[in-house]
């Protein structure tokens, strides 16, 4: 069986909520007479101990019912302040940070709430001697853990001069979602998260035996069952508070590989993707914190023959959905696949242990498209062939990508990005000969 771990304090406030407050999980008389006949049995010293074990289950108990209690206040009938959490993108790229501040009413709009400031020496962004990093509140979100009126602020990162720094991709995503062609064919996305969650002291995916291995792939894949599914009441909670706090969240499921679930994203317009997305792994990142439970982006999380995590990006302009689509998508395949190397760059760092050609993919060194077919870089539905219009899947994209640049990327080749005659007629030949 794997090595099952005790959720920290915080998610087991959750679970004492019910109990009457002050009030032992241990009935007290019964303990004492059960304490009293031991002494009697096996003598005083042991007794003591035990007697220390009773007392501190019980202090303990109602420390986490008062806490508990106090983060599930309602403050709102006493006060018209709110809590604004600012999130922001660390110096790794895909590191999540966040710090709180009070806002002396509710807002409707990013632009009510101030510019902030953080120590960007600490996040690896800036240098010590001129670490000052401004926040620029771009979207707002409902706050699925503090509730009320409090909020979730996406935002993206500038010097003090109002330059963006080079970790800000947000800013280039904006000017290409800005663009009037881009706008004009109203992009759309539909993007699908893998993640991996980890057993906290040990690293190994959850479910897994510490040190070993489970049965081989097969049945876990939208499993059900305490053998096959791990980590649902995880997957689950993020999806309500997603809904809570106004995620356009579309699904989720357990995925091939134990341990690795998926949530869904999408259909979302430009920017908007990119948003989202970062603020689903900002919830699922605190959620997982309650539990005591390690999430992982890693596109490979194990080696062998187990499945990587992706993040596919389903992908359709104005042009796409309209009647001819199809062969505005298959122009854009040709695209892609003249900028293969740019985007398999931008795809996530650690891509190359997950795009093998095995386990659902296409060689990170070869670009390929096929109807139906998911070992391919780029998958067109079957339902979009027979239709001659709907999306694309880019298949490429690992778990840990940057949607902000994935999203552009996308829109930037398929849209404004035009290839010479002679690399675009050798493209065709060679798309033709893979089709």
């Amino acid at each position: 069986m794997a090595q099952i771990l005790a959720p920290n304090m915080q998610w087991q406030m959750n679970i004492t909520k019910s109990l009457t407050p002050g009030k032992s999980m241990i009935s007290s008389s019964n303990a004492w007479t059960s304490l009293l006949m031991k002494q009697n049995r096996k003598g005083s010293i042991k007794t003591v101990t035990k007697l220390k074990v009773c007392a501190s289950v019980k202090s303990e108990n109602s420390t986490v019912n008062r806490v508990g209690q106090l983060l599930n206040l309602d403050v709102t009938p006493y006060t018209d302040k709110i809590i604004a959490e600012y999130i922001w993108i660390g110096g790794s790229g895909i590191d999540l940070r966040s710090k709180s501040r009070t806002i002396s009413k509710p807002v409707e709009h990013p632009s009510e709430l101030p510019k902030w400031n953080y120590d960007g020496s600490s996040t690896g962004q800036a240098p010590g001697e001129d670490s000052e990093v401004i926040l620029y509140p771009q979207a707002i979100f409902k706050d699925p853990f503090r509730g009320g009126n409090n909020i979730l602020v996406i935002c993206d990162t500038y010097t003090p001069q109002g330059e963006p720094i080079p970790t800000n991709k947000r800013y280039k995503a904006s000017q290409i979602f800005s663009d009037p062609k881009v706008v004009a064919e109203v992009p759309w996305y539909g993007i699908e998260q893998e993640y991996t969650l980890l057993q906290l002291n040990v690293k190994w995916p959850l479910g897994w035996p510490v040190g070993a291995y489970p049965g081989p792939q097969g049945p876990y894949y939208c499993g059900v069952g305490a053998d096959k599914s791990f980590g649902r009441d995880i997957s689950d909670a993020h999806y309500k508070a997603c809904l809570y706090a106004g995620i356009n969240i579309s699904g989720t499921n357990g995925e091939v590989m134990p341990g690795q679930w998926e949530f869904q994203v999408g259909p979302s317009v430009g920017i908007e993707a990119g948003d989202h997305i970062w603020v689903a792994r900002y919830i699922l990142e605190r959620i997982t914190e309650q539990a005591g439970v390690v999430l992982s982006l890693d596109p490979k999380p194990v080696e062998g023959d187990w499945n990587g995590a992706g993040c596919h990006t389903n992908y359709s302009t104005k042009s796409m959905r309209d009647e001819g689509g199809y062969e505005v998508i298959k122009k854009a395949i040709l695209n892609l696949s003249l900028r293969h190397r740019e985007h398999i760059s931008a795809y996530g760092e650690g891509n190359e242990r997950r795009l093998t050609g095995k386990h659902e993919t296409a060689s990170i060194n070869t670009f390929s498209w096929g109807v139906a077919n998911r070992g391919c870089s780029i998958r067109v539905g079957r339902d979009t062939e027979k239709q001659g219009k709907g999306y694309l899947e880019d298949r490429r994209p690992a778990s840990n990508m940057d949607p902000y640049v994935v999203t552009s990327l996308l829109a930037e080749t398929t849209i404004l990005w035009e290839p010479t005659l002679e690399a675009e007629a050798l493209a065709a030949q060679k798309l033709a000969l893979n089709v």
